[in-house]
């Protein structure tokens, strides 16, 4: 009988799916409540967590008491569980993969979720109130503030390492977005950039 991380794989395994999950310190965060709470957890990633065991309603309901104080929330509608894939699949791409989006963002996200562009597009819109494209940019705008603040590359470096076709692209779209040019905000003192569950 093939074991994974340790447990039979005939023991029950449940899937939770977690709201605002953005970063590997909120992974963290959610492990460590998840084990808190007496689970066994088996893996967790952005926007969801795998358990041995099935939770009662009742012990769901805990749980997400547990969560909402640390900003996160567990989430069951099938369509709440797609936009936060479609937010996570975003984010990932944006923070921490940014050289792997090598296809168009609409080919890579039917790919990886399995369902037509244009009905991922038209859900995100009507329950976001923005649509899948803006979101993206305005990930890639907080990207590019943690990058000027980091001061390591140039703005063409960013251009590059972000896929903008030309440093005026990228200037072009922070202005509109921010309201500032790059090298303003550069040279502002203090840090402008929204945590990424609030873009």
């Amino acid at each position: 009988m093939a074991k994974r991380n340790g447990f039979q794989s005939s023991c029950v395994l449940m899937m939770l799916y977690l709201k605002n999950m953005v970063c590997n310190r909120c992974k963290m965060v959610v492990r460590s409540e998840l084990e808190k709470q007496g689970l066994n957890v088996l893996s967790v990633e952005l926007g969801e967590a795998e358990i041995a065991e099935v939770l009662s309603l009742a012990q769901k309901q805990a749980l997400n008491e547990a969560l909402l104080p640390l900003g996160f929330e567990v989430i069951d509608d099938k369509k709440s569980r797609l936009i936060e894939h479609i937010k996570n699949l975003i984010i990932e791409l944006v923070h921490q993969k940014d050289s792997e989006l090598t296809t168009n963002l609409s080919d890579f996200l039917s790919s990886r979720l399995h369902y037509e562009y244009s009905y991922l597009s038209k859900l995100f819109s009507e329950v976001e109130g923005v649509s899948i494209e803006k979101y993206f940019i305005a990930q890639k705008i907080e990207r590019v503030k943690e990058l000027l603040v980091y001061d390591e590359l140039s703005l063409s470096e960013i251009a590059f390492q972000l896929h903008y076709s030309s440093v005026a692209h990228l200037s072009n779209q922070f202005k509109k977005v921010t309201g500032l040019t790059p090298s303003y905000f550069k040279n502002l003192k203090s840090d402008k950039r929204k945590p990424l569950d609030e873009v």
